[in-house]
């Protein structure tokens, strides 16, 4: 059903949930609204705002984050909350972080290390969790599988020449393939190009250095060089306009990345002689050979460099709070299970749909979802366990996309709608990225929208969360608004556990503010739309909010 996008009177939406009355003491607050009246924040964020602005409150700090700190030191104070599992279905979790290790699920069912399957659950010491990837770190994208798959029938064929049985396979073949293309030809030249870009400023610096006495140089430090060689004057030039992005070792560093994560990508991504999968032993086209992986949920690589992306997930969801360390997760009387089925390429949609099926059957009540592709061999399988998900009362909070699109327009997978049919699943929720800027910048440049397929926004622009080996760093992506919107979830869990699934996603949606702010989409100024035009709910999360709406429909 449509939810409306204008501020609902809570009274309504309690009717529309569920009946009335609660077992415990209602919350008298007084919901926020009416953002539109908000003054625009003129100052510049500072570190500690950056680092927290995920939490803060739009109303008080200008910073359209979703009021967690509020609903903490208003709501939460005097109230005790249930445990609360969530599963990251993700590339894996650094479990021994310091802000993490207090939070990982543990299966008390199960006899660590002693090599047998204890709960009888099919997965032999599955302690924190499963690792559906086993040694696996970097991937196939979806599109080079298709091509590896179709080659041999279809490589040289015309469309004339392909029976009509075949046509639509043809058909995705030739799509696969073009995409390949144009994918790899892009990897190949920005690689081609920040190499000689490298190879440029590499010797100049070594040599401008020398020159000046230290590498951390001005434009004013290049300026005061009297007397330049024709070679130290071109030298001069080229730093100069370097030094526009940063200082020059941090840009070295920067462009050597970005031949590491080009060449990455060419070697696995795009790669069309290497199984990766074989290592496994299973076979990703059949559902039924499900018995796979390890229980290595931390990943396979002594510096956990693959599991960056989980442990910053599992950090937006529940790093400790308030331990004096890092930084605080949304949710409290949390525990992570973690579930590895995401590599550093196009996850598999066997592995995706026995992640949730595992998260359900352990007792996850929200899993997080925070990954997404454009080719999916095996749909239903993912749509099935979805479906299972919410007959057993789990909420999903799914990623929407990084590519600044319309996902009415072209469909992402994981998700909740084949093709233009309804949900197969109420208790599935795809959460859009938005900006620390209030106003017409409030949504990500990168983050995917949909008036249909997306259903309401969270932070996700430069948010600080734990990386691995005790780090913390800044990412962003609809991967950690998802989190956020998790965390969230989680924290309605806790408070309110007879909100089943359904009424828990329709709660973050109905719940959240309203702007009719016009908001730049997918970083082309020419393209904007009212905020409230751009997701199902018009909408973003505010944990504040979600708790008045929860105790008023709550039993």
């Amino acid at each position: 059903m449509k939810i409306l996008k204008t501020l609902v009177i809570v009274a309504v939406v309690a009717i529309f949930l569920t009946s009335c009355g609660s077992s415990v003491a209602p919350i008298v607050s007084t919901p926020i609204g009416n953002i539109d009246t908000m003054p625009l924040k003129a100052a510049p964020l500072t570190e500690e705002q950056y680092k927290s602005w995920k939490d803060a409150d739009l109303v008080t700090d200008t910073i359209p984050g979703m009021s967690v700190d509020k609903a903490y030191a208003e709501i939460l104070n005097s109230r005790q909350g249930t445990k609360v599992i969530v599963a990251v279905i993700d590339s894996g979790v650094d479990i021994e972080h310091e802000d993490l290790k207090n939070v990982i699920w543990v299966n008390k069912d199960e006899v660590p290390n002693n090599g047998k399957d204890d709960d009888n659950n099919g997965y032999v010491d599955d302690i924190h969790g499963w690792n559906f990837l086993g040694d696996i770190v970097g991937e196939n994208m979806e599109f080079v599988r298709i091509i590896k798959k179709l080659e041999p029938k279809f490589k040289g064929k015309t469309e004339a020449s392909v029976s009509a049985i075949d046509q639509a396979d043809f058909a995705l073949y030739k799509k696969a393939l073009a995409e390949y293309e144009e994918e790899k030809n892009s990897a190949d030249s920005n690689k081609a190009r920040y190499e000689g870009m490298l190879e440029q400023l590499k010797p100049a610096h070594v040599a401008i250095a020398k020159k000046v006495g230290k590498e951390d140089y001005t434009k004013e430090d290049l300026d005061k060089i009297q007397d330049p060689t024709e070679e130290e004057q071109q030298h001069i030039e080229a730093l100069s306009r370097m030094l526009g992005y940063g200082d020059i070792p941090g840009v070295l560093k920067q462009l050597k990345g970005g031949i590491d994560y080009f060449g990455g990508r060419i070697d696995t991504h795009f790669n069309m002689n290497k199984n990766f999968r074989e290592v496994l032993g299973d076979d990703p086209d059949d559902f039924s050979d499900d018995k796979y992986g390890n229980n290595d949920v931390d990943g396979p690589t002594e510096d956990e460099e693959d599991v960056r992306h989980g442990t910053h997930v599992a950090g937006i969801i529940a790093a400790e709070r308030n331990n004096g360390i890092g930084m605080n997760g949304v949710a409290d009387n949390v525990e992570i299970m973690v579930i590895r089925a995401v590599p550093d390429g196009d996850e598999y949609d066997k592995d995706v749909a026995l992640a949730i099926r595992y998260a359900v059957d352990n007792g996850a009540s929200v899993i997080n979802t925070s990954f997404g592709k454009y080719y999916s061999p095996h749909p239903e399988w993912v749509w099935d366990a979805i479906k299972y998900a919410g007959e057993n009362d789990v909420l999903i909070v799914n990623a929407a996309g990084n590519e600044g699109i319309d996902l009415d327009e072209k469909q992402v997978y994981p998700n909740d709608q084949q093709g233009t049919g309804p949900e197969v699943s109420n208790s599935f929720l795809t959460i859009g990225a938005l900006n620390f800027k209030y106003g017409s910048e409030m949504v990500a440049t990168f983050s995917n929208y949909g008036d249909s397929n997306v259903d309401t926004f969270a932070p996700g622009v430069r948010i600080w969360s734990t990386t691995q080996k005790d780090t913390y760093e800044y990412l962003q992506g609809t991967s950690m608004a998802s989190p956020a919107a998790a965390g969230v979830a989680a924290v309605v869990r806790s408070y309110f556990p007879d909100l089943s699934a359904s009424q828990v996603k329709q709660v973050l949606m109905s719940s959240g503010l309203s702007s009719k702010t016009p908001v730049i989409l997918g970083g082309e100024e020419s393209n904007t739309d009212n905020f409230t035009n751009i997701s199902k709910s018009g909408k973003m999360v505010n944990l504040y909010n979600a708790l008045i709406m929860a105790s008023k429909i709550s039993k």
